[in-house]
């Protein structure tokens, strides 16, 4: 008898359940790793599944969830884009501490599929706003899914985005998220490295505006990190987008951090990252631990 990877199992059957919400096989490994197809609504009332990875803590208490949110790479590898894996050092972060982790894959990357819904278009504020909102429609079709589950807690939900997965965080912020703590951006922004270009943003004013446009209606006190060697928001565009995020009623703690590596925009997933912005979060988290 042809024995299979356990890796390939899994794929082949996350592949074949495509069209099926819910998950896919059996929890494996130490940290119950499993693969979830997750249903939101698509404008039409068409349902799209997320292709969403679980890892679960130790123990069978209901334990809390943090949604982990993806960026974007260049527009070749939308379509590679996995979601982050159980043993990766951010995510053993919090499992650590005792935290459900889900990485949901968002409308028109990775095996989800689909249109891309977070497209800057034309780089204007509106357009940037836009994509905030649909990353957001995503994530909160996530967090229902999650908090719906046997072995999750129902509230008290941490957001986690890197890069446009934060610009998508400060959109949820800024519609209603009632079961949501606590949010934290890791370099957040939209529409950097045009043309494949490092420091080389589509509209940088327009970013700006979009992030006053989002702090009018964020109602979470959120934690932003960004670093000195950032190649797609360097210091100064992150000062600004923190200054008209906080000046238009938005709330965040601001931590401009030394260079990280060869690109401090990879410190949220990076060796050695945790590290640095660890602690950080685990004083954020202390102090929203009572929302």
């Amino acid at each position: 008898m042809r024995l299979w990877p356990i890796g390939l199992v899994v794929l082949t059957l996350a592949t074949a359940r495509a069209e099926t919400p819910g998950p896919v096989g059996q929890p494996i490994g130490p940290w119950r790793e499993q693969i979830h197809w997750v249903p939101m609504q698509e404008e039409g009332g068409r349902t799209r599944l997320l292709y969403t990875r679980i890892c679960r803590p130790p123990g069978d208490r209901p334990a809390r969830v943090v949604l982990i949110n993806h960026g974007k790479p260049n527009d070749a590898d939308v379509g590679k884009v996995k979601p982050a894996a159980c043993g990766n050092e951010a995510v053993q972060w919090f499992l650590a501490r005792g935290y459900l982790v889900v990485a949901g894959v968002r409308r028109g990357y990775g095996e989800t599929g689909g249109e891309l819904a977070e497209t800057s278009g034309s780089c204007s504020a509106d357009a940037l706003v836009h994509a905030a909102h649909e990353g957001a429609r995503d994530v909160d079709a996530l967090l229902r899914y999650a908090t719906s589950l046997p072995y999750a807690q129902q509230d008290r939900v941490v957001v986690v985005g890197q890069s446009v997965g934060g610009w998508v965080t400060d959109g949820y912020n800024s519609v209603p998220h009632p079961h949501v703590a606590a949010m934290v951006s890791m370099a957040g922004g939209h529409g950097g490295h045009i043309h494949d270009i490092p420091n080389n943003n589509c509209r940088p004013d327009q970013l700006v505006i979009g992030a006053g446009i989002l702090g009018r209606t964020a109602t979470t006190p959120m934690l932003w990190i960004y670093t000195a060697n950032d190649s797609y928001f360097g210091p100064g565009l992150a000062q600004r987008m923190y200054d008209a995020f906080t000046g238009s009623g938005g709330r965040a703690e601001f931590h401009p951090l030394p260079p990280f590596s060869n690109d401090g925009h990879t410190l949220f997933f990076g060796d050695g990252g945790s590290a640095i912005w660890g602690p950080l979060m685990e004083a954020y988290l202390a102090r929203m631990a009572g929302r």
